[in-house]
């Protein structure tokens, strides 16, 4: 994705020309008076569609073509930097673990206790005054673990997938290695402004898909591309953060992937999708572009309300709903699906047998969601507002970082600059359930609101970077 964005940079033709609603004159309602939600301007557009339109419209470059390249380049180097960092420590503990817990170290635990000195009557040394060593050097161990055989890895970039902007915002870095077909995830962290390390996420084992329809299978090479989830039960997991804890299963998204590494690493006998997964697949799409049209829109007051709606009806905080409240929820928002449709994505996402299913993946799912390139704006963004991840962002810190001047509305001096932010800040707080805060989630479910009206990916991060100057 990095690779035909820099190409598409590169290029000297003009853009094509944007929505042709962006280029009509600002509807009466744009000029910040109050108004009610539901009114509707002569284009059949609410008041605050069309201020969703106006954010819409926020396409221009931010940054010539060579600004970009260097910025882009830059990003590339810290982001190398970074991943080598994380290969180093993870070479580092594995080889040590290797040695240390190898059998072979046990029969130097006889020659040590026999150098041990007793004083009479009072039993054996206590433990601070022994002669211990990590290990006997003179020892031989029987570990075939060598640096070669961990070099033949597949490294990949992964991101939680989580409502709670802390564990979103988390920077991991997975290595999947294919002399024993397991694989390890650490957490890059930073300390302070200078200080850094890699500590391990998911500690490195054999493991098997925990959901869907490949479940109990072993993962292999053919597993891991950008896109996909990989899925581990948190009670198996020592030291995870209390709140990914709170959930059996623990999902991650890859993001990002060492596509040089894999085409080496993948043969013939590697896993490909299945029937039953290809016709899931073919569902899921049909699904998805009957409502597109209709998403076309108003798909940011549809995002942020559907889950407003699911949210309220969640009565016990859990995240999951039942099959009536989801239809009657689709019903509410004029999004309804015809019946054979609605049964087969229950089924797709209710594989357990529970009668319930997570809200937050059925909207996923039902009416799509950005893909990794955009995500990745999306967090940058987030992690620029919200440094010390604590999950939520003031209000009040969202309306003095957003920018509106590069806004070519601006430029013509058809708004002004405080009329576009008061814009984007009524369309966002209408998503929010309080006030005064923005959490992650909210946010991210604005802009997934905002991209289905955008088909350009380029377009999108230019609105992203005019608006936070990321």
């Amino acid at each position: 994705m990095k690779m035909s964005f820099k190409q598409h940079s590169q290029q000297t033709t003009p853009k094509s020309k944007t929505n042709s609603l962006c280029q009509q004159p600002p509807p009466a309602n744009l000029q910040m008076q109050e108004s009610p939600v539901d009114e509707v301007n002569p284009e059949g557009l609410t008041s605050i569609n069309a201020k969703v339109i106006l954010q819409q419209c926020y396409t221009s470059k931010p940054y010539t073509v060579e600004q970009s390249m260097r910025r882009l380049e830059t990003e590339d180097l810290a982001a190398e930097k970074r991943k080598q960092a994380v290969v180093e420590q993870v070479l580092v503990d594995q080889l040590s673990r290797a040695v240390i817990s190898d059998p072979g170290q046990d029969s130097s635990a006889i020659d040590l206790s026999q150098q041990q000195t007793t004083l009479p009557g009072l039993g054996s040394a206590p433990l601070r005054f022994r002669n211990r060593k990590l290990h006997q050097t003179k020892v031989k161990t029987s570990s075939t673990l060598t640096e070669n055989l961990l070099s033949n890895k597949l490294r990949f970039d992964a991101r939680i997938i989580s409502r709670n902007g802390r564990d979103a915002c988390r920077e991991l870095i997975g290595f999947f290695f294919d002399f024993d077909k397991s694989l390890t995830v650490y957490e890059y962290r930073k300390f302070g402004k200078n200080r850094t390390k890699a500590l391990p996420f998911i500690q490195k084992g054999i493991y098997c898909h925990q959901y869907g329809r490949r479940k109990g299978r072993q993962y292999d090479v053919g597993d891991f591309y950008v896109g996909t989830n990989l899925t581990f039960l948190t009670a198996q997991h020592v030291g995870l953060p209390t709140s990914v804890q709170e959930k059996a299963l623990l999902t991650l998204r890859i993001i990002g992937i060492d596509e040089m590494a894999k085409r080496s690493l993948l043969t013939s006998s590697n896993p490909t999708l299945s029937k039953q997964e290809i016709d899931d697949r073919n569902i899921i799409k049909s699904v998805q572009g009957l409502l597109k049209e209709k998403l076309q829109k108003r798909g940011v007051c549809t995002m942020t309300g559907l889950v407003k709606y699911f949210h309220q009806h969640d009565q016990c905080g859990s995240g999951v709903l039942q099959k009536i409240q989801l239809k009657q929820g689709l019903k509410d928002f004029h999004l309804e699906l015809p019946n054979q449709d609605f049964e087969s994505i229950w089924l797709i996402l209710d594989q357990d047998g529970d009668d319930e299913v997570d809200y937050y993946q059925f909207i996923r799912v039902v009416i799509g969601e950005m893909n990794e390139f955009r995500k990745a704006f999306v967090r940058k963004a987030y992690m620029k507002l919200d440094p010390n991840k604590t999950g939520s962002i003031s209000v009040n810190d969202i309306s003095k970082f957003y920018s509106g001047r590069k806004h070519p509305k601006v430029f013509s001096g058809e708004c002004s600059e405080q009329q576009v932010r008061a814009a984007f800040m009524d369309t966002l707080q209408e998503s929010c359930t309080s006030s005064k805060e923005v959490t992650y989630c909210e946010f991210e479910t604005y802009y997934e609101g905002l991209s289905l009206g955008i088909a350009n990916d380029e377009d999108f991060a230019n609105v992203i970077r005019n608006s936070w100057g990321v």
